[in-house]
Formats: structure tokens, sequence, C-alpha cells
């Protein structure tokens, strides 16, 4: 689904014509035979196979080069005859690779970074020969248009040898003489994995090397870092650089599945078998700036190198910067920004815990293409989340803040102060009471932030609703509530500085007609609307977990959201809610690994973005003849029809498509997988015409 450089989209989101694309991966650790392994997990003697359908899938993408950051092998130099066996298993798979590759080592190819309790040997001359035996310098910088890229060896750092003193000079002169270049660094162990000031553990440079790295980051404004090392995925900013830590093709680093509220699956290997959380990024590089969009490779393996013509092109999701249509987003309630201290385990570490924050909610989002987040307070309440919001936001993510009442003095400085990063304020208020609507609307104002207002509903309500009293709370307009909003809207002034209004819709109302009744309703008054797209029902004793309804419904809503001009729409749940009151699925596991809804938001968002003029009408609904939904919006050079099977099915199922949806002109995508067909049976599918 990538579009080609420099398109329409490219060019209007900011970042100017894209310019190239190259991709990263790390931690490949292959073996020095296929079915050889010195390794007690079972998962690494799958490296080999990984690495190959990696290979596979790289050949089919448009790229400039490849980057790998490290651990190309598992045996270690300190074991030459296992290490010199691997080292050929490597270049023969290199060989097949169509692109230019360029390798950083790792602790795998060159030795552990200098650590009195390192599990394994210290980096020594010995073993930098061993690297550069068969695969060359190990330290590098090369050059692609106006961007500079540099390679270096990180477990020099520190080690006192000569080849740090050498690349130390190598590195500072390069910099100098580049200075005001856009520079890309990569290195194999990050400067740090949580905090930049953390202590030294096994997944970070020590000091003083990481205040050095870091400096002369700070000094040139490095654009982007990219590090292996951690198997998992990281986000972090060092000044102006954006940091990103990778996960590895072959395994997970297990020790980190602490950052979950769940227990590993039966067949992960405590979490090394991770599979969904294996794969590499693709950069896409801008003429302002650069996105990064994960592929998870989810543990395929192959037995064979394909040519690329035998395998279809992957799809190609909008990142969050990308994105022209921005309707539909997520409510943020888990924290997503969590931190958990990791305990020693007698592995790797074993002298103390260390710190690492779940960042992959983050990932889910950029793959998904998700802008719009819905936060509480508590994500503005401390400087570091203030500090993290922002880093965000310059990828993408725009904010809608949301409270009930009227804030305090100090909470009211807050949003002040952190004004522009904030899109919308959504307030609840309780019409039965003292209402403090006026004095919200004049923080509001005072802000600079546009205002939405939330009514909470009373308990009659809720029990005639229900027909029985439910310990809940529930608050949103609905569309009988006209009534309501005139009232409410013959407040002094209010009409003048009220931006919009909350509504809820009900996992029990239809999707599609319900929208196009608030977007009516909203426009009558000039206003727009914030709408809660409910997951659960309405009694908090009883779990949905039909991860088809839940897909279909967040599909439902994010293409007919985009057709409307007064709605924009937050899913109730990004990570399931396991626990508690209304237990629902959502689009992430608690491993934070893809359901169903993640990957059709995903390539329905592709979709959508790829077929701008298929799309723009509003949105019609209607039921099919298999017991599902079809939507269809018409745009200037055709439509755009979404399939959706009926609730309650396995997924996917196959059903039987309309044979009008068959006509000729028509590109079938798999929602699912996002890749084109030329006739499907299953669902859900997007059908696009002209």
């Amino acid at each position: 689904m990538a579009e080609p450089a420099g398109s329409a989209r490219d060019r209007r989101s900011g970042l100017g014509a894209r310019l190239f694309t190259f991709a990263v991966v790390t931690d490949t650790h292959l073996n020095q035979g296929e079915d050889e392994c010195n390794s007690p997990f079972a998962v690494n003697a799958l490296a080999n196979r990984r690495l190959r359908h990696v290979v596979n899938d790289l050949n089919r993408r448009d790229l400039a080069f490849v980057v790998n950051v490290g651990d190309l092998l598992h045996p270690v130099p300190a074991v030459p005859a296992l290490y010199d066996r691997a080292a050929a298993r490597y270049l023969e798979q290199s060989a097949a690779l169509r692109h230019t590759q360029y390798l950083t080592p790792g602790n795998h190819d060159v030795g552990d970074k200098p650590n009195p309790w390192a599990p394994t040997a210290t980096v020594c001359d010995a073993y930098l020969a061993c690297w550069e035996k068969h695969f060359g310098p190990h330290y590098r910088s090369f050059d692609r248009g106006e961007c500079h890229f540099v390679v270096i060896n990180a477990q020099l750092l520190n080690s006192g040898l000569a080849a740090e003193a050498e690349q130390r000079a190598w590195l500072e002169a390069g910099l100098a003489a580049r200075r005001g270049r856009r520079i890309f660094l990569f290195t194999h162990y990050p400067p740090f994995v949580a905090d930049e000031d953390e202590p030294e553990h096994y997944d970070n440079i020590g000091e003083p090397g990481r205040s050095w790295l870091t400096g002369l980051m700070r000094e040139h404004d490095i654009e982007a870092l990219f590090a292996g090392h951690v198997h998992n995925f990281w986000f972090n900013r060092i000044g102006a650089t954006d940091c990103y830590l990778l996960p590895s093709t072959a395994f997970v680093r297990q020790d980190y599945a602490e950052m979950y509220r769940a227990p590993p699956g039966p067949d992960d290997e405590s979490g090394r078998n991770d599979k969904p959380k294996l794969g590499y990024v693709v950069v896409h590089v801008h003429e302002f700036g650069h996105v990064c969009e994960p592929v998870r490779t989810w543990g395929e393996t192959a037995d064979a190198l394909v040519p690329p013509g035998e395998m279809p092109a992957p799809p190609s999701p909008p990142h969050p910067k990308l994105i022209d249509r921005s309707a539909f987003g997520f409510d943020m309630r888990q924290d997503w920004m969590e931190t958990v201290e990791v305990p020693p385990s007698g592995g790797l570490d074993e002298f103390d815990r260390k710190r690492a924050r779940n960042d992959y909610p983050v990932l889910g989002l950029w793959e998904m293409g998700i802008r719009n987040l819905r936060i509480p307070l508590s994500d503005l309440a401390t400087a570091s989340r203030r500090e993290r919001l922002r880093a965000l936001a310059e990828h993408g993510f725009a904010y809608t803040l949301f409270t009930f009442g009227l804030p305090d003095a100090r909470t009211r400085g807050l949003i002040v102060e952190n004004a522009d990063l904030l899109g919308a304020w959504e307030a609840g208020f309780d019409p039965g009471a003292d209402s403090s609507v006026p004095e919200i609307a004049t923080a509001a104002a005072a802000a600079g932030v546009p205002l939405y207002l939330s009514r909470l509903r009373s308990h009659d309500e809720l029990r005639a609703e229900a027909g029985r009293y439910f310990h809940v709370v529930n608050h949103g307009f609905d569309i009988a509530d006209r009534d309501w909003i005139e009232a409410l809207l013959t407040q002094p002034d209010l009409a003048e500085t009220l931006a919009g209004l909350v509504f809820r819709l009900p996992a029990e109302a239809p999707v599609c007609e319900t929208l196009v009744g608030i977007d009516r309703l909203a426009g009558s008054f000039g206003l727009r609307a914030s709408v809660h797209l409910r997951t659960a029902g309405f009694d908090p004793s009883q779990p949905e977990r039909d991860d088809l309804k839940i897909a279909g419904r967040m599909a439902e809503a994010l293409f007919t959201a985009n057709t409307l001009g007064n709605v924009g729409v937050f899913a109730d749940t990004l990570v399931d809610h396991d626990r508690g009151y209304f237990v629902r699925h959502g689009a992430y596991d608690r491993l934070c690994n893809p359901r169903p809804a993640a990957l059709v938001v995903r390539h329905l968002n592709a979709v959508l973005a790829q077929y701008p003029d298929r799309f723009g009408g509003c949105a019609t609904a209607e039921a099919e003849g298999h017991g599902g939904r079809c939507l269809a919006s018409e745009g200037q050079r055709g439509s755009i029809r979404v399939f959706l099977p009926a609730d309650g099915a396995d997924y996917p199922l196959a059903r039987a498509f309309p044979s009008a949806a068959k006509s000729t002109g028509t590109t079938f995508v798999e929602l699912a997988s996002g890749l084109k067909r030329e006739s499907v049976a299953a669902g859900p599918v997007a059908a696009v015409s002209g």
C-alpha cells in the first residue's frame, strides 16, 4: 500500500516530499547451522529461518539500504569455531539481499562492553579482528543525498582499548566536518532504556561513555538514533534526537515481560517466543524529517529465499504525521507511560533492578495510524509526562484532555501552561447540582483551549434506560437530548465560547446511523461532537470478548466519522480491560499484541489514505444477505465499500459477498492482512471501485 516517494500525501504533511526509505534490523542471532544452536531456549534454533523470512520481506520493498544494528550472530568470538561457521551462514543469507547492507557490531559479535559481572567475555583486540575478518570495519559512515549516516561500535566505549580512542577521534572529527547536516546514528547498545541518568546495567552504556555520546548527539542535533540489544521496542528523546530501541527478528528478551500485567502465553517460552513482538522498522526520510514504520514479522520462517516478484507487496499504513483525515482516536484509560522495575534474575542482571517503560501502546498507535488521543489530567501532572507528551506530539499525536467539574486553581494553571499541547478540553458537569459550566467556560477561554461539555446522567435516567439500577458512572449527551442542549446554550456567553459537546454511543446502538444523527444534531447548533464509542454494554458484570464485533464497530466508526464534518470518535479501549468493571477486549491484548480490531483499523486507515478520491460523501450502512453490514461512501472518482461479517462469527470468516461487489474494476483489500486480492470471500473487506 506504499505510496510512491514524493506523493501528494507526503507533500501535504509538512514533512515535504519523501526522499528515500531504508530499513533497520537487529539481533538476528544467526546460528552456526540450520538446526544447531548453543542456546538452551528452543526458539533460538529458529533464528536462521526467521532471518530468511526477513530477507524475503526486505527484498519486496523499495529500499535505499538496510542497516543491521548488531548481534548478527549468536555464537560469540570466544568460541571461534562456532563463530566462523555462523558468520558464513550470515554472509550466505546476506548475499540474497538485493539492497546494500551496512553492519553494526553487537556484543555477541565483538564481546560485551566492559563490565565486571558480564556473563560473557569482554570486547578485546582479538574479537575485533574476528569481526573484521568476516565483516570489515567495525565503525564507519556513509552518505545518501544530504543525509549522513554513522555506524559506531558501542562495545568500545569505556573499554580503554586503542580502538576506543581511535573511534572517539574519528567520530568527533566526522561530526564536526558535517555540522548542520542531517545525521543518523546506529549503535548496538542504547545509551539508556528508561532514563538518561539511570544506573548502568546490562542493557545500557555506562559512564563516562554515555555522557560523551549523548553530548555529541545534542551538540550536533543528531536527527535519529537506532539501537538494538534490548529485543523490545522503546522510543526516547535525547535533546532533539529521536531514539528508537528496536525489536529482534529472532527472539524477545523475556526479562522485560515484567512490563505487562499478564503472564506470557503458554507456548511463548516465558515470553521469549512472543511472536507478535518480532520484527524491524522501515524509515521513510522526508525533506524535513522522518517517520518510522514498525514491521511485525510474527515469527514467520522461510526455508528458501523467494524472488521479489513472487510475493505481494506488503501494506504500508500512514504514520500519524501523514494522515489527512483524523476523525478516529482512542481513549487512553490505562497508563500508557507506565514504568516498571525489572527484578534481577541471575540471567543478565543480578545486582539491582532496572527500570523500563512499556512503549508498546505507542508502537500500536503508530502502526494503526492513530493521531487523536483522549488523556486524563494525570498525564499532565508531572514534568516527565508533559515532556513525553511533547516529544510524542512531534510524532503526530494530538491530545484531548478530560476532567470533571471546575478544576482547582493549580489544575487550571497546568492547563494554561500546557494549552499548546491540547487540541480540546472535555469537561463533565452535573446539571442537577449548582452548575459550574460558566466558570469552566471562562477557564477554557483563558487557556485558549476549545471546550466540549459532557453532562452527567442522573441515577433516575440510568434506571429508566436499563430497567434496573447499576452502580456506574455514565455521561455524555444523546441524540434525543435536543432540549437539554437548547437549555444549556441559553447560559450567558456559553454559545460564543463552546466548541462542542460530548456524546455517548452505546454498545447496543448502530454505529453509522447514530454517528450521522449526532453529526446533524451538533451541526444544527453550530457545534462539533466528540463521540465516545463504547465497547462494553450497559451491564458492568457482563464481559465483551467478541473480537469480530469489536473490530467491526471500530471499523464502522472510523469509516463513518471520516465522512462527516462535525464528528470525531474516541474508542474507549486501546488495550484489553480484563479485570474490574466492564471487562472487554480492546484493539490490543494485555501483552500489547494486536487483536483483530488493531489490524482492521490499521489497514482501513491505509485504504482511506491511499484512495482519497474514492471516499468523501456521507457514509451509508445497510444489512447484507450474509447477516453482516455494508458501509459505502462515494468520492469524486469512485467509491469505497466496507463489508463487515456478522457479530459472533469466527474471525476471519469466509462469507459470500454480493455478486455486485465483484464487478470489473473493483480492488478488494483484506482488512485483516492489508493485502489486495482480485476477488475475496472473507471479511472484513474493503472494496475500492472506480
